[in-house]
C-alpha cells in the first residue's frame, strides 16, 4: 500500500490488560510503516498509558464512578431487587457511561480518518452510533474472544458489537470459527505479536532490586499475570498452589496485573477467604504487585523460575508469547486458542477444571530437564509472532476495505 493513511484506533482503558498491549503495539507498528495512527483510549484515572507511545493518543477523561463502598452496596440492593433508577445492574451503568463519554468526545472531534478501527466492545458501540449518524463513514471491530453475560444490557452490548462493525477481525482460528457459529460473521485472523528486544532472558542488572522491592525471596517461583477473575482460573491456580507448598514450603506464587472493567469482588472475595484459611499469607507465599510499571514487567519475568496461567478463556495469551520469549518454561490449559501455537513438547498443557493436574505440572516442570526439554521446544515460536507482521496483515484488510467502500460509493452516485 503506497497511500499514507490515517488511522484511528480504540480501546476502553489505558491499563496494561492484553487488549490494550495489542492495540498500542499494532498502532507503533502501523506508524512504523511509515502511516499516521492516534490511539484514543478512556482514561478514568488521569495517569494515561502506562509507557510513553511512538504514535499519537487521545486520552478520554471519564467521570468518576461511584465510590467502590457505594458500588458494591448498589450491587447489593440490585441483587436485592431494591435497585432504582432504571433497573440496570450498576456495572450496566458504568458500560452505559464509558460508552456514552466516547460518543461525547468523538462528536467534537474535527481529525478524520481513513481507517476507524475498535479493540473492544465499549468503542465498537460508540462507533456504531456514530456511523449511524453519518459522523464516520464504516468501521472495523477486533474480537479478541466472546463473553457471555447474565445482564441482558451487557449481552445486547457484546452482541451490537459483533454483529454491527462493517468488518470483524480475530486473533485465532477458535474464535474465527466461534464468531461464524454463534453469529454467522466472517472475520479473518490476524496474528497477535510479541517483542522480543524486550522479552528476553537476558539480565539488565534490574532483577535484584527488584526481587527486594516485591519480596521475591522464595524458591520456586511461579508468576501468573492477568490478576483475580473467574476468567483467569484464580481459585483453581490457588489451590494448587496450597497443594504445592505442602512439599515446597519456600515456594511464591506472584499474580500479577488485573485492572478491569468489570468488577469481580464476590469470586475475589473466595478467593482471599481460601488464602486465609490455609495461612497464606499476602506478601509472603502469596506476591500481588497489582498492575506494574512497563518496564518491570519484563524483569519480573526474568525474576521467574515457571510460567502458569491455566486460564479457561483468552482470545490469545499474549502473556505467554511473552514467557516463552523470556525462556520459561510454561504450564497452560490445554484448549484453544493455547493448543494453536503450544503442544505437548512446547508447554504442559492442562485441565483448568482440575486442581490436581495443575498441582502435577506445577511440581513435575521443576525437573530441571523437563523444563529445559520444553524451554528447547518453544523457542521458535516467537520468531512466528511479531507486530510488524501483525500490522502487514491489517494493512493488507485496509486496503480492502476502503476499495470496497470506495466501489459503493461509486455505484451509489451512479444510480
Amino acid at each position: 500500500m503506497n497511500k499514507i493513511l490515517k488511522i484511528a484506533l480504540f480501546t476502553y482503558s489505558t491499563k496494561p490488560r492484553g487488549g490494550v498491549i495489542h492495540t498500542l503495539e499494532l498502532g507503533e507498528a502501523l506508524q512504523a510503516n511509515g502511516h499516521k495512527v492516534c490511539i484514543y483510549a478512556l482514561d478514568k484515572d488521569g495517569i494515561g498509558f502506562h509507557r510513553p507511545l511512538n504514535c499519537s493518543s487521545k486520552l478520554i477523561p471519564t467521570k468518576p464512578t461511584t465510590d467502590r463502598k457505594l458500588f458494591l452496596q448498589r450491587k447489593q440492593d440490585y441483587f436485592n431487587g431494591e435497585a432504582k433508577n432504571n433497573g440496570l445492574d450498576p456495572v450496566d451503568e458504568i458500560i452505559k457511561q464509558r460508552i456514552q463519554e466516547f460518543i461525547d468526545y468523538l462528536t467534537q472531534e474535527s481529525e478524520k480518518y481513513d481507517i476507524y478501527h475498535s479493540q473492544d466492545c465499549v468503542s465498537s458501540n460508540a462507533l456504531k452510533i456514530l456511523r449511524d449518524r453519518g459522523m464516520i463513514p464504516c468501521f472495523i471491530r477486533t474480537v479478541h474472544h466472546i463473553d457471555e453475560f447474565n445482564s441482558p444490557y451487557l449481552q445486547e452490548c457484546h452482541d451490537r458489537s459483533i454483529l454491527e462493525p462493517d468488518l470483524c477481525l480475530c486473533v485465532s482460528k477458535y474464535w474465527q470459527e466461534q464468531l461464524y457459529q454463534q453469529y454467522q460473521v466472517d472475520a479473518p485472523v490476524i496474528i497477535n505479536g510479541v517483542d522480543a528486544k524486550k522479552f528476553s532472558s537476558k539480565v539488565n542488572g534490574k532483577e535484584a532490586k527488584l526481587k527486594q522491592q516485591l519480596g521475591i525471596n522464595g524458591n520456586p517461583i511461579y508468576l501468573t499475570i492477568g490478576g483475580i477473575e473467574p476468567r483467569k482460573n484464580s481459585l483453581k491456580l490457588l489451590q494448587a498452589f496450597i497443594e504445592v507448598l505442602k512439599t515446597h514450603p519456600q515456594a511464591q506464587l506472584i499474580i500479577a496485573g488485573g485492572e478491569t472493567l468489570f468488577d469481580y469482588e464476590p469470586y475475589r472475595l473466595k478467593f482471599f477467604d481460601l488464602a486465609k484459611q490455609n495461612k497464606i499469607n499476602i506478601g509472603e507465599s502469596l506476591i500481588l504487585p497489582g498492575v506494574m510499571r512497563d518496564e518491570d514487567i519484563s524483569v519480573l519475568y526474568r525474576c521467574a523460575d515457571v510460567f502458569v496461567f491455566p486460564s479457561v478463556k483468552e482470545g490469545w495469551g499474549l502473556v505467554l508469547l511473552e514467557a516463552i520469549a523470556s525462556k520459561l518454561p510454561i504450564i497452560t490449559s490445554n484448549i484453544p486458542p493455547f493448543t494453536e501455537f503450544l503442544t505437548d513438547k512446547s508447554a504442559l498443557l492442562v485441565d483448568p477444571n482440575s486442581s490436581k493436574a495443575i498441582v502435577s505440572a506445577m511440581l513435575s516442570i521443576l525437573n530441571k530437564n523437563v523444563a529445559q526439554k520444553l524451554i528447547c521446544n518453544n523457542s521458535n515460536i516467537p520468531l512466528q509472532y511479531s507486530w510488524q507482521k501483525s500490522a502487514q496483515m491489517h494493512l493488507k484488510i485496509y486496503s480492502k476495505l476502503l476499495q470496497n467502500s470506495k466501489l459503493l460509493q461509486n455505484k451509489q452516485l451512479s444510480i
